[in-house]
This record gives structure tokens, C-alpha cells and sequence, in this order.
């Protein structure tokens, strides 16, 4: 099992070089997803680890409003980073043991490729805890495994932070996420407990 290890920074050229190029783009995406409210987010300091050339960086999952918590059945946002120093990975399926049901990402996987940072970081999730198996509180922590095609398992324990104060502009997961549109593909999930490689004997 691998840790998270808590307040450890992206190495800082690849942060700066990946944000001068993305900011543009990302921000065209997404001026129309209610821009006053919701907004991009580079990655903050959160939970994470270093796993062979993986660098995987400022994982939270977001909770709900102070004096609230997410109750069994919702969904959860989930955000993350990871950075790829060495040869092309995928991530592959996330899995949330104890906690949910399945857990959503893009269908096909997400591709990690050298020195292009992947910033799953908001404002709308692309990774959704689904269908909840217990009661949430921002503050707490959940288990997450991640599995790369190359990497393997990797264990993260990371913290839940309330939707609030600088929080208020990440999204929840929208009504009705984990559904599947008739006619459409159905997103990538995961099971807890499910693998698809070995998990790594040794951190990088």
C-alpha cells in the first residue's frame, strides 16, 4: 500500500510551464459553465505520492456544505493531478472501498503522457464517487486505489474538504450522475475491491 504524503508540491517547472499553456484553452472550455460562480482551478496542496515516473498530486474529494455532510446514496465530487515524468501510462479505474459504489472517469481512461500534466481539477468533476454506501463529513478521509495500465494499484488516503469558503466554486456531482443516456457510452467505473494490474512493490 501506498500513502498519501500530505503538502508535497508539483515539481515547480512543470506546474509553471503546464499552466502558461493550458490556461487558455481551459478557459475557453469553460466560460460557459456559469463562469461568475464556477471557476478553473489550478491544483491545490491536498493529499498525494510519488509512484515510479508518476507524480500524482492534490487528490480531495469534495464534501458538502459546513453544518452538512453527503449522506449514503449521493454522489461526490472527486478532484485530482498527476504528472508523468517517463513513459505514456493510463489511468485506467478509480475505486473508493468502503465508501462507494462504483466510481465515474472519462470513458476509455485517461491518458498520462511525459511532461503533460493532467489536471482533473475542476471546476465540473470528471471523476464522481457514485451511489454512496455510508454517510460522508467533510474533514474525514477515504480510501482510494487508482489503477494504471503500467503503474498498477496505487492506495491513496485522502481528505474530504467542505464545500465551502475557497471550495464554493468547485461543483458537485449534477442530478442523476452514474446514469447512463440511452444511446450513449457509459463512462469508465470501478468496484471497490477491483484491480486490473499488480500493485507496485515499491514508491518511486
Amino acid at each position: 500500500m501506498i500513502r498519501s504524503g500530505w503538502r508535497t508540491a508539483l515539481p515547480r517547472r512543470l506546474v509553471l510551464g503546464a499552466a502558461a499553456v493550458l490556461l487558455p484553452v481551459l478557459a475557453g472550455c469553460e466560460a460557459g459553465n456559469n463562469a461568475p460562480t464556477l471557476q478553473f482551478h489550478y491544483p491545490t496542496d491536498t493529499a498525494g505520492t510519488v509512484v515510479g515516473d508518476l507524480s500524482i498530486r492534490n487528490v480531495f474529494v469534495l464534501g458538502a456544505p459546513l453544518g452538512s455532510n453527503l449522506h449514503k446514496g449521493q454522489s461526490a465530487s472527486l478532484f485530482l493531478a498527476v504528472v508523468n515524468d517517463g513513459a505514456p501510462d493510463k489511468l485506467l479505474a478509480i475505486a473508493a472501498p468502503g465508501t462507494a459504489a462504483s466510481v465515474t472517469l472519462p470513458s476509455g481512461g485517461v491518458p498520462i503522457t511525459y511532461q503533460h500534466p493532467v489536471f482533473l481539477s475542476g471546476p465540473k468533476p470528471q471523476l464522481v464517487l457514485v451511489d454512496l454506501t455510508r454517510t460522508v463529513a467533510s474533514g474525514s478521509t477515504i480510501k482510494l486505489q487508482l489503477t494504471f495500465q503500467k503503474a498498477g494499484v496505487v492506495t491513496l488516503v485522502v481528505p474530504v474538504m467542505p464545500r465551502a469558503e475557497r471550495y464554493q466554486t468547485y461543483a458537485p456531482p449534477q442530478p442523476g450522475i452514474g446514469a447512463v443516456t440511452p444511446g450513449a457510452t457509459p463512462a469508465h467505473t470501478a468496484k471497490p475491491g477491483s484491480t486490473a494490474s499488480p500493485t507496485p512493490s515499491k514508491s518511486g
